[in-house]
């Protein structure tokens, strides 16, 4: 475990591998989604905003490589940063032809500072011809894959308009494994209609897989969206601050021990979130996990090892 945490957490173990302080940028490439109007003609999951999921803050107007150059100004003003990993961030980041792949991401890793990629994708945007790809660029540098999931719930998935089942993720999942590649799998708390054994179940299959990584988001409830909607009609309701942190710090139990905790909240966009207002507080939320572990002397993977 981490010095001072009950979990695995990935800045540290960049830190480690880098023998310093590592920040991530996010950069906005102009990818699209085959869920929205794309080869599907519907306007995506529920709960994506327009711009892409997670896509605030970035100068889409600049290049991959002039937008990493202003993130670095930020993180070296911020945190004395020197080291950088490229984060692919909003839409899917495989949906095009692997030389247009190859242009944007060797335009990243050009830029100096930069010692490694993530790229966030879905499921259905890996096929064989990208997958190659993926593995040569882990073969030259720091490489993380993030995969869309949200839920191991086939209902729920299709509730979300998400566009692919479980299975469709084992197999993308898989056949990155195949290729040595690590994953950073992305799962949502909260989502409608899921109730707290069914969440957990997400954790149980996770820990079954002893996935790479793992982002842990609480649903965000955001303006311009379809979720948005359905909550301001009242058919959509949000975890209170202290039900997330009980199935966060769950969560987190029943994980595998050598997991990669990436995230265990979120913080969505002030101008746009609907719901909930108590997730801007960040700090809070994980300080909150942080005395719930300690109430519990309990620590990541506790259950998981109790079964294995």
């Amino acid at each position: 475990m981490s010095d001072h945490k009950r979990y695995q957490l990935f800045s540290h173990f960049l830190k480690d591998h880098f023998g310093g302080r590592v920040h991530k940028i996010s950069v906005d490439a102009g990818f699209s989604c085959p869920n929205r109007g794309g080869t599907r003609r519907q306007p995506g999951c529920l709960f994506c905003d327009p711009g892409g999921s997670g896509a605030v803050g970035i100068a889409r107007s600049l290049s991959v490589a002039e937008q990493l150059e202003q993130g670095k100004e930020i993180m070296v003003r911020k945190y004395k940063a020197q080291q950088f990993i490229a984060y692919f961030q909003p839409f899917s980041n495989t949906y095009a032809p692997p030389p247009r792949l190859r242009q944007l991401y060797d335009e990243a890793l050009g830029v100096t500072g930069v010692v490694g990629l993530a790229v966030g994708t879905r499921p259905d945007c890996l096929p064989p011809a990208v997958l190659d790809l993926l593995a040569e660029y882990d073969r030259r540098t720091t490489f993380w894959l993030e995969l869309g999931l949200q839920t191991t719930h086939d209902a729920t998935l299709t509730f979300l308009r998400r566009g692919h089942d479980y299975q469709r993720f084992l197999l993308a999942y898989n056949e990155a494994k195949a290729r040595g590649l690590s994953v950073c799998v992305h799962v949502i708390l909260g989502l409608p209609g899921e109730s707290r054994a069914q969440m957990l179940a997400t954790a149980d299959e996770m820990a079954r897989l002893q996935v790479d990584g793992i982002k842990i988001h609480l649903l965000h409830v955001l303006k311009g969206t379809p979720l948005g909607e359905l909550y301001q009609q009242g058919q959509v309701e949000v975890l209170s601050q202290e039900d997330y942190v009980q199935l966060a710090v769950d969560f987190l139990e029943r994980l595998h021990p050598e997991t990669l905790i990436h995230r265990l909240t979120g913080d969505g966009p002030r101008d746009l979130l609907l719901a909930p207002l108590w997730s801007l507080n960040k700090w809070e939320v994980l300080n909150a996990i942080d005395d719930e572990l300690r109430r519990r002397d309990s620590h990541q993977g506790s259950c998981c090892l109790a079964n294995m």
